[in-house]
């Protein structure tokens, strides 16, 4: 495709570069993700307002956050680029074929994936997809033994370069039900997941370093089991602020709770090559463009 940007033309590599944007919240991640320079992200992204004659962008030294156009941007960048792909998989005639394990973190269950996860496999029939859900550090360690292909899971905010590509970034929050009471001179009680969660962990490591006491008042791999003890008034839970369950709050900030910090959501990829290596990189290239819609419906 040839254009110059004017009267609203727009460049598939322009709008890729505008979700990694939207999604990570980051110039330096986005092109971080996109194997391109920082400089060539904030290019892209300019020119991308210049067609547009908008600001897709509000950013500072501090801080990116998508305009209300820039909201707007997001469905339509992502019907263009899901049209262009459909254009060129149909005259290149190329059919994806194997078997692709995926294994992707619960909190993903009710938000869009499943959504994505179907438009891939009408894109793809051929392709054997099978989905495990877990724990991201369960998740983790199978990718490394070569029992799945491709996993989307969290990785701890500025955890440096581990191969993962970065999908979009949170805060972690602690969440329990609405007009829960903690008592400031009793073990905060806790519901978590076990070992090795990346949220029992943070949780654990923030109170400890505050000296705050703790219990666990839950303990299960079963995000629905956990919200349930949320729900039920039994502890609070360190949880992605984009993924907070129905029914469930942020701890006020006068209950005294130290700060969690941030959470990355990344995608890594297996070593198997081959076809298995085309197909996950189709579903890749998929759940990026996607990914903002991974957070849960407001």
């Amino acid at each position: 495709m040839v254009c110059d940007n004017v009267g609203g033309v727009y460049e598939p590599v322009q709008l890729r570069t505008f979700l990694a944007v939207a999604q990570t919240l980051s110039f330096t991640r986005a092109a971080r993700r996109l194997g391109v320079r920082q400089s060539t992200v904030s290019q892209h992204v300019r020119r991308l307002e210049e067609a547009t004659g908008r600001p897709l962008f509000a950013r500072d030294t501090h801080s990116v956050e998508l305009t209300e156009d820039g909201q707007a941007m997001l469905g339509f960048a992502r019907t263009i680029l899901q049209a262009h792909e459909r254009a060129a998989a149909f005259f290149t005639g190329t059919r994806l074929r194997g078997r692709l394990r995926f294994g992707a973190s619960e909190d993903f269950v009710a938000t869009r994936l499943p959504e994505i996860l179907e438009s891939f496999r009408r894109a793809h029939p051929e392709v054997d997809l099978e989905l495990t859900v877990g724990l991201s550090g369960t998740l983790q360690a199978r990718l490394a033994a070569g029992r799945l292909d491709l996993i989307l899971a969290k990785r701890g905010a500025g955890a440096g370069d581990d191969g993962g590509v970065p999908v979009w970034s949170d805060a972690l929050v602690w969440i329990g039900a609405p007009g829960l009471r903690l008592d400031p001179d009793r073990p905060v009680p806790l519901i978590v997941y076990p070992p090795p969660g990346i949220t029992r962990a943070r949780a654990l490591a923030a109170l400890e370093a505050e000296g705050r006491a703790w219990r666990i008042a839950c303990t299960s791999s079963s995000l629905s089991a956990n919200v349930a003890a949320a729900r039920a008034g039994l502890g609070v839970m360190a949880h992605t602020r984009g993924l907070m369950p129905p029914g469930l709050v942020p701890v006020p900030a006068r209950q005294g709770l130290p700060e969690l910090g941030g959470v990355d959501f990344v995608l890594r990829k297996g070593r198997r090559g081959g076809t298995t290596q085309e197909a996950a990189d189709a579903l890749a290239e998929a759940i990026l463009e996607g990914g903002d819609g991974l957070r849960r419906p407001g």
